[in-house]
């Protein structure tokens, strides 16, 4: 991707006749020196130290948000509820929404892996403002120790939507403290936005036009768009909520003059689009896997990167197919039915895409690929059974029941989970250096496709068998089906553990992964393995497409 006069130009690292190189290896080590200090993690403005600590923490509460889920998975194995009280339920659902939504799967894309490859990505040594990007991990960090706080508390049992008037009326005093948490950590997800938008404008390298952005960016651009505009809104409405509760004042509650049905609209414009926020960064990865396991570039560039810009406009618009049943007008609604389906169209485009690139491709099957492909089929799935709730009369049918449970997973968890271990099997080597067991790999991304769809299948057939929501005692009659749920849920609990067993072993006995493991193209791929504080001695000159793959496709063994 980068000219190659400009690459010729920089001291040869492995040249030990270079009169540069002691003085780079120098550097270097001093900087690896500095950063084994834990003073130096916590002031760092290095947007590759943030990255880490940004994974350290969300994956942390990926595991706390996952334990909630066992633990109710393993509630619903009988029909009597044996093992928590309906108030524990309550609370167990609650905290794990609360943990997975805001915690994890918002931030865990964009905050450690664009973090990391954005500057690298487009030739810069830097997001646009490093202190920022400091600050915005203390403020997400800020809100997470709120909702521990709360969990110590009693926690929550309003469910992770906070609907009033529940919320402000019925629930108990911890709710607040929840919705001051993820107001906070609103302000991350805002500032994070803001300095991808302005990074991706003001920082790329000499000849980066944006023709030539990798589609990883493009996704972000997209995400960091809807982070700006939408998260605001959730914000105001959350504070709403709480003056209401502590003030008295009638924004929501009828007997105060105010409506409830304002709180769904306000938060459904937010949470609506956060979707997106969750799935185009792994839309964005997923496009990148595809063209590295094919060695191709991406079929129909454009058509993909102006499908990601679609998707982040049109999903400001389709909010109301969440109320279906809340009153609003049949005309209001029929509008919202026809938006929510056109928005499966910029989706598809991007399946069509990926299957035209991997066609005829010299595919490798290293871990990133079934990871990748895992992805595909889980948002297929989710995305064709979005379609349905996106009918009017179906969606009355299967409102509030666990069918609309088995799609949203499908495509906030599934889809994202997936594509967040493909994006860490593909860049963990330039993250630490150091590679890891392919075998390993593969294994896990079968395990986790075979234990996801076990998980959450079985949930469309109890959904449209009319099982509702957010309820632990059950007909007996659904107790098969729940039973393969929760064997499901341990296959993937393991699943996910898994990596960062052997993960972590790389990080120590692994072999030296070189500036390019893959053979793939992109700018990360030209620097060393780890990236040095500066990512390039010269910024580069582009003058090349994205994804062109001149040389063959070399075979490794796993």
């Amino acid at each position: 991707m980068t000219d190659s006069n400009a690459l010729d130009s920089r001291p040869d690292r492995n040249d030990p006749h270079d009169p540069g190189l002691s003085e780079t290896m120098t550097e270097r080590e001093s900087y690896l020196r500095a950063g084994h200090t834990l003073r130096s993690w916590l002031l760092t403005t290095d947007h590759k130290r943030i990255a880490i600590l940004y994974l350290i923490t969300v994956t942390v509460f990926f595991f706390i948000g996952g334990a909630a889920a066992v633990l109710m998975r393993a509630d619903l194995v009988t029909p009597q509820g044996d093992l928590l009280s309906n108030e524990g339920y309550n609370r167990a659902f609650t905290l794990h929404g609360v943990i997975m939504v805001w915690f994890f799967l918002i931030p865990s894309i964009p905050t450690t892996f664009g973090n990391f490859l954005i500057p690298l990505m487009i030739g810069a040594r830097d997001l646009a403002f490093p202190r920022l990007n400091l600050l915005s991990w203390y403020i997400y960090m800020l809100g997470g120790l709120f909702t521990i706080y709360v969990l110590i508390a009693g926690g929550v049992d309003t469910g992770w939507t906070f609907y009033t008037p529940l919320s402000s009326m019925f629930a108990n005093g911890h709710v607040v403290l929840v919705a001051v948490a993820v107001f906070i950590v609103g302000f991350s997800s805002i500032f994070t936005g803001l300095n991808f938008i302005v990074t991706v404008h003001k920082l790329r390298a000499p000849g980066m036009t944006w023709g030539r952005l990798r589609l990883f960016i493009w996704s972000h651009y997209a995400t960091s768009l809807i982070l700006v505009l939408a998260t605001p809104v959730l914000s105001m409405t959350l504070v709403l909520m709480a003056a209401e509760r502590l003030f008295g004042i009638g924004v929501f509650d009828p007997k105060l003059g105010g409506d409830p049905i304002l709180f769904q609209h306000l938060f459904w414009f937010y949470s609506h689009p956060a979707v997106y926020i969750m799935v185009l960064p792994a839309i964005g990865v997923a496009s990148e896997l595809v063209a590295a396991a094919a060695h191709k570039p991406i079929f129909g560039y454009w058509f993909v990167a102006g499908s990601s810009i679609a998707i982040a406009i049109i999903s400001f618009l389709v909010w109301g197919h969440h109320m279906f049943v809340a009153g609003q007008s049949m005309y209001a609604s029929a509008v919202f039915s026809f938006l929510s389906l056109a928005v499966a169209v910029p989706s598809g485009i991007k399946i069509y895409n990926w299957t035209a690139t991997l066609y005829k491709g010299h595919i490798a099957l290293d871990p990133p690929f079934f990871f990748a492909a895992s992805f595909i089929g889980l948002f297929v799935v989710g995305g064709l059974t979005g379609l349905v709730v996106a009918m009017m009369a179906v969606d009355v049918h299967v409102h509030d029941t666990y069918f609309v449970i088995a799609h949203f997973h499908y495509i906030m968890v599934g889809g994202t989970v997936s594509a967040y271990f493909g994006a860490l099997h593909f860049w963990w080597p330039k993250m630490v250096g150091r590679t890891y067991f392919l075998v390993w790999g593969r294994l896990t991304a079968i395990f986790i496709f075979l234990g996801f769809n076990l998980t959450f299948f079985p949930q469309y057939i109890l959904g449209y068998l009319g099982m509702p929501r957010r309820y632990h005692v059950y007909d007996p009659a659904f107790q098969v089906l729940n039973v393969l749920s929760s064997a499901g849920a341990s296959i993937l609990a393991i699943a996910y553990v898994l990596p960062f067993a052997y993960l972590i072993y790389s990080m120590r006995y692994g072999d030296p992964a070189g500036p390019n493991p893959w053979g793939v193209t992109g700018l990360e791929w030209t620097v060393p393995s780890p990236p040095p504080k500066e990512n390039f001695a010269e910024i580069p000159v582009v003058t090349t497409g994205p994804y062109d793959y001149p040389m063959e496709l070399e075979s490794r063994d796993g």
